[in-house]
């Protein structure tokens, strides 16, 4: 009679099975004994190397609370004596410029500025050689008279001063108006000079009056009349009394 066994069904087991045991980096190094020996002495060897290549070095991070030392930096060598550096210039001498100052005698005043300024010559005025202190206003209505300083050799920076009259006018035999005096402790005598002359040789603040002794015309523009009669008389002192003066145009007669 044959044996019969019977089986009995086992339950299926569900979920994944549990992951085969893998050997750490301790296990590893376990069991390769050789190798950890070698990687510990390199591991050695660059700890050295930067301890050797750090020392005397200022370290990057200095904990708080701690001086680190000053870091020395050696000074720049002072130039040598042929280094450029060292040379010292020396300014060059500035020599006045001279040129030929031309003779404008004769010359209508804007010709006569016209050469000059050619010439190199800036430095330029004018003024009435009558002693009348006219403005030139159009300098093509006057013609020069004198020049200062004379025609020749001059330095380029003088002041060149021409004396000129009107073009229908005769130059004076002397310049009458190369200066303005000034009026000092006594008062001038301002006969024959022009209102405006007058006035200018007087100080500021001097009280001042001028009147037509001819028709009682108003005396606008004092360069054109001169001076006939003054109060006070010329010689007495100034004391910051009033002035008056009589006038007529200049081509008028004194009354």
């Amino acid at each position: 009679m044959s044996q019969q066994y019977s089986t009995t069904p086992q339950p299926p087991q569900w979920g994944t099975p549990p992951p085969s045991k893998q050997p750490s980096f301790i296990d590893w190094v376990k069991a390769h004994k050789a190798l950890s020996a070698i990687g510990a002495g390199v591991a050695v060897v660059l700890v050295a190397a930067a301890l050797a290549g750090g020392a005397g070095q200022q370290p990057a991070i200095t904990p708080a609370g701690a001086h680190s030392p000053a870091s020395t930096v050696p000074a720049a060598a002072p130039p040598s004596a042929s280094s450029p550096a060292a040379a010292t210039s020396t300014p060059a001498t500035v020599k006045a410029k001279t040129a030929e100052l031309p003779n404008f005698v004769g010359m209508g005043l804007q010709s006569a500025q016209d050469k000059a300024q050619a010439a190199d010559f800036y430095l330029l005025t004018s003024h009435d050689a009558l002693g009348r202190s006219r403005m030139q206003l159009d300098d093509r209505n006057w013609k020069v008279c004198t020049q200062s300083p004379a025609s020749g050799q001059q330095d380029t920076g003088a002041k060149i001063d021409m004396g000129a009259v009107k073009l229908d006018e005769q130059c004076p035999a002397t310049d009458q108006g190369a200066s303005t005096p000034k009026a000092g402790s006594t008062l001038p005598d301002f006969k024959g000079k022009s209102a405006a002359a007058a006035r200018d040789a007087l100080d500021r603040s001097t009280s001042w009056s001028v009147k037509d002794l001819q028709e009682g015309r108003m005396v606008l523009l004092e360069s054109n009349w001169q001076v006939c009669t003054q109060d006070p008389a010329p010689g007495t002192a100034l004391n910051g009394q009033p002035v008056s003066l009589g006038v007529v145009k200049f081509e008028e007669k004194c009354p």
